[in-house]
């Protein structure tokens, strides 16, 4: 071997084991980095939550305050007083009626004479459907009048009806294995009941199901945990490609007894004759009302409830007590004194019932104005007695959620969940705005909802005074912190 392929062997090998070296002490300088990171940002994490926490903490002695004001004070059974005048004054109050127009004249001067600031309506456009009469007769095997209601957006039967036999089923598979027996006839469905978000379903699309198999008309077991032969209204959908037919929800028990008849083997035939038809789209408004802030005027913490209800009942439930309490929040600020450094914004929206169509028109109209929303908080859920809220946001927010939400200890409404139906805000949360729920204990929120059965006897006054309560502290803390939630 020459010396030369010697030294070449030499220089290749040392520089190998450089590079080896300046690796091993590259691994050792840069191994601790990623654990000396994430101890900064958990040391910066926990300086943040330690300032929010003194921060929040602070303000114990104003929600105690405001507890006070609803469970002792002046406040106690004022949020009660007011839905009962309003809904006794006007009942129910479907989208496109001249009755709901009238009661947002009203809610305008009230909130007003409440000295809020800013009380005005913004113009948008509802659907505008009338119920008409309405009936379905069982004329075979026995004569019978069933308990019904036409579903939201319904066509009518022709005037003299719609006479056929009956084909009652369980799930739209039954309908659809069953196709066969379904032209021209009455469909029932008895669907029972496993939860809102399932049961609904069939009140949502068992007209267009049926129309896909040649059914004249659809009837469909209410939409309700329990019942006491009251029918419950609801919105329903068609579709543009297939044919529109007349739909009804029926009482519970109407469902349950032509299922037993259907087991047996009974041979059924009801006329149906429904008025229901559709008008042009009418103007309505989404209620503003805010307590102006001191020192960010342009940010807004927003409150919500929806003012309009179905044709049946007093619509106090839903949601006159979500509306009401979000008027209450910002009542109990302003009767105290308090003034929050942005804007704590109350809105009633209108058109809710045929899907959210008030809120969506309040989005387009201010979503040029989104990063200045702080947060935006909906009760739709009832007013029972409060367990809490529910929200949605990064981690931060939610821990900033959790500590305000301990300020309300003393009234036990300490819950917290993470929100996954924003309804009227969900516009506002998709885009990112931190949003809340009101949570209650609505176990039978079902039992009332879209009936004749929705009246103030439903609603207690202690329970709205708790709702109350927890929607101003939660609120108005939000709005008076020296930062907005984190996003």
């Amino acid at each position: 071997m020459k010396r030369g392929s010697n030294n070449g062997v030499f220089s290749s090998g040392f520089n190998v084991l450089v590079f080896l070296l300046i690796g091993l002490v590259h691994q050792v300088q840069s191994a601790p980095a990623e654990p000396a990171k994430v101890a900064v940002d958990s040391q910066l994490n926990a300086r943040r939550h330690t300032k929010f926490s003194a921060e929040i903490e602070s303000y114990r002695g104003v929600a105690n305050q405001i507890i006070d004001f609803f469970v002792n004070g002046s406040g106690k059974g004022q949020v009660f007083k007011r839905l009962a005048l309003f809904t006794d004054t006007f009942g129910n109050r479907i989208s496109g009626s001249q009755n709901l127009e009238d009661a947002i004249d009203f809610l305008i001067g009230e909130l007003k004479e409440d000295g809020l600031d800013n009380v005005h309506g913004e113009n948008v456009s509802v659907p505008h459907w009338i119920r008409g009469a309405e009936s379905a007769t069982l004329i075979k095997p026995r004569n019978y009048d069933i308990a019904l209601l036409s579903l939201g957006g319904s066509v009518g039967t022709p005037p003299e009806g719609i006479t056929a036999d009956v084909l009652l089923v369980h799930s739209f598979d039954e309908l659809h294995n069953r196709s066969y027996e379904a032209k021209g006839k009455i469909v029932v469905f008895d669907q029972g009941w496993v939860n809102y978000g399932v049961s609904v379903q069939y009140r949502d699309y068992a007209a267009e199901e049926t129309a896909k198999v040649g059914g004249l008309a659809a009837l469909v077991r209410s939409v309700a945990s329990f019942s006491i032969h009251s029918p419950h209204t609801g919105m329903q959908f068609y579709s543009d490609s297939i044919p529109k037919i007349p739909v009804a929800c029926i009482a519970v028990e109407d469902a349950e007894m032509l299922s037993r008849m259907a087991a047996r083997g009974t041979k059924m035939a009801i006329t149906l004759k429904l008025e229901a038809r559709t008008l042009p789209d009418a103007t309505s408004r989404n209620t503003v009302a805010e307590i102006t802030g001191t020192k960010y005027p342009e940010q807004v913490v927003l409150v919500s409830g929806h003012l309009d209800s179905w044709d049946v009942g007093q619509g106090a439930m839903d949601d006159g007590g979500g509306a009401f309490v979000s008027w209450q929040a910002l009542s109990a600020i302003r009767q105290l004194g308090l003034k929050p450094k942005r804007t704590m914004r109350a809105v009633f929206w209108t058109g809710e019932e045929q899907g959210h169509v008030g809120a969506q028109q309040y989005y387009q109209q201010h979503k040029s104005n989104i990063s200045n929303y702080d947060m935006v908080m909906q009760s739709d859920s009832g007013t029972f007695t409060p367990t809490g809220i529910s929200t949605s946001g990064n981690n931060d927010t939610k821990e900033i959620m959790r500590q305000i939400v301990s300020l309300l200890a003393p009234i036990n409404v300490t819950q917290l969940t993470e929100t996954t139906d924003g309804g009227d805000v969900q516009q506002w949360i998709d885009g990112g705005v931190p949003g809340g729920n009101l949570l209650n204990e609505a176990e039978k929120y079902f039992w009332f909802h879209h009936s004749d059965g929705d009246t103030m006897t439903v609603q207690d006054s202690d329970a709205m005074d708790l709702c109350s309560a927890l929607w101003a502290v939660v609120s108005y803390v939000v709005a008076d912190m020296n930062e907005m939630l984190p996003r």
